[in-house]
């Protein structure tokens, strides 16, 4: 058995791993070993005796807590076995807080130790008390929106909307026993939040290699943020191809909608908000990174864990509730699995995530082929480098002339083709042509605006009602 979140492994004692049992005993509890090397190799102990005497004293000295103490056989030598339990309340080890995570050990200080001590205690830095401030002073502008989703979505009743914004408050939890305002119901519908959470702001910026061309602050309550966010990125920061579908103007961005938007909404959900750093959203042509201080600072996550099914874990469960009752996620932690799909139905690589102590990234890549301007140019790439080969959607080396030869003469087939279908049937559709060629609908819409181009084809009509012609 190798080491693990609950199993850690010493060769002998020292009073400084009083801080493992320390750790083991703020997570999930675990088994510390003495006289088992780091690769599981039992060594024994000299004085076992002596240690199954003294073990628990000094743990209940320096801990407050009893641990289970034994003696056990591995290959014929003696060790110790020490089972820590998880303690309900925060143990520290002289003033240090320390914490298994994995198969480490970390001290827990600042806002990851404040958090800590709040969660043991029953406390949520959402849940705090926000003083002086009414339900009715909150304006109507996130009200509307929250109504206007929620009503969406069918989450709540035609009733339920038109409550009161204290009532609607009261049945969304966001209020305290006593009336007044939680942190969560002022991030939520407040239009400064920043004066309960410094920073509590998106920022957007667009970058080439490593500098900044332009930036912009998504700013307002959390629900004007999620609105806001998602248009400014694919109004202002993303450039889609354009084809045609007769008259009919095609817009394909380089990243899968959903999967963007659902990735922002649970970077609001899912923020620490204690540690007063913005959300980051760094928008490259062929790629966007999306990064924030994530709230599961004692977690043991991994990249390998969330593609996995995994439960739906609200460290901002207010926020977290109201947002589901928006419509805006689900409750069963399907948000990376739906991130997943919507990438996978766009043609884009899976994300990548990327989790360093409290720092929490997610990448996407754009979909192969994307040049710097959103288009598609074979002849933007130099001899050597890879050619995206629209018709197959797949990459060919363009120093293998065959292949570019075989590509070309792929291109210019498909090209015939649909003249083919057009002089048979003028009203048939893409789709229909797709289905007929074996390429995808995105490749006869780019085929199609070339023969427009080159007024070999044209559309008669409207979309609807209309047909082709060959000129």
């Amino acid at each position: 058995m190798s080491e693990s979140q609950l199993v850690e492994y010493k060769e002998s004692w020292r009073d400084e791993y009083l801080k493992w049992i320390c750790g083991f005993a703020n997570a999930q509890g675990g088994v510390l070993y003495i006289g088992i090397d780091d690769k599981g190799k039992a060594v024994g102990v000299s004085d076992a005796k002596k240690s199954l005497e003294d073990l628990p004293n000094k743990i209940r000295d320096a801990l407050g807590i009893l641990a289970e103490v034994n003696l056990s056989k591995k290959d014929g030598k003696d060790v110790i076995e020490i089972k820590v339990e998880p303690s309900q309340f925060p143990v520290n080890y002289r003033g240090e807080y320390h914490y298994r995570s994995g198969s480490t050990k970390q001290q827990l200080k600042g806002n990851a130790l404040n958090s800590f001590l709040m969660k043991k205690m029953g406390v949520s830095w959402e849940s705090a008390v926000v003083e002086n401030v009414k339900p009715e002073q909150l304006p109507d502008t996130s009200f509307d929106i929250f109504r206007e989703q929620a009503l969406k979505h069918k989450r709540l009743s035609v009733d339920d909307l038109n409550l009161s914004k204290r009532e609607l408050l009261e049945k969304l939890q966001l209020l305290t026993e006593d009336g007044k305002l939680t942190r969560a119901a002022y991030l939520l519908f407040a239009k400064d939040p920043n004066k309960v959470a410094f920073n509590s702001y998106i920022k957007v910026g667009y970058f080439e290699d490593s500098d900044i061309l332009y930036q912009d602050e998504v700013k307002g309550s959390l629900f004007e943020q999620a609105e806001k966010c998602i248009d400014l990125i694919f109004t202002k920061y993303l450039k889609a191809t354009i084809t045609y579908d007769g008259t009919t103007r095609i817009e394909t961005f380089p990243f899968a909608y959903g999967a963007i938007r659902e990735a922002i909404y649970n970077s609001i959900v899912h923020r620490a908000y204690n540690y007063m750093n913005p959300t980051q959203i760094r928008v490259y042509y062929n790629k966007i990174v999306i990064s924030n201080d994530a709230a599961n600072v004692t977690e043991d996550w991994t990249e390998e864990k969330l593609f996995q099914k995994h439960k739906s874990i609200k460290y901002n469960p207010l926020i977290a509730e109201a947002f589901f009752k928006a419509g805006y996620i689900e409750t069963w932690g399907r948000g990376i699995q739906k991130i997943c799909d919507a990438c996978k139905e766009n043609e884009n690589p899976l994300p990548k995530y990327s989790i360093d102590n409290n720092d929490f990234t997610v990448t996407f890549e754009a979909v192969a082929g994307t040049a710097k301007d959103g288009l598609i140019y074979k002849e933007n790439l130099a001899p050597g480098q890879n050619t995206w080969d629209v018709e197959h959607g797949k990459y060919i080396e363009s120093s293998q002339k065959s292949s570019q030869k075989s590509s070309q003469k792929s291109s210019q087939k498909s090209s015939q083709k649909i003249i083919e279908l057009i002089k048979s049937d003028g009203n048939i559709t893409t789709q229909d042509m797709a289905d007929k060629l074996g390429i995808s609908r995105r490749a006869v819409a780019k085929q199609i605006a070339r023969l427009q181009e080159k007024n070999i084809i044209r559309r008669v009509g409207a979309d609807k009602g209309g047909h082709w012609e060959i000129i």
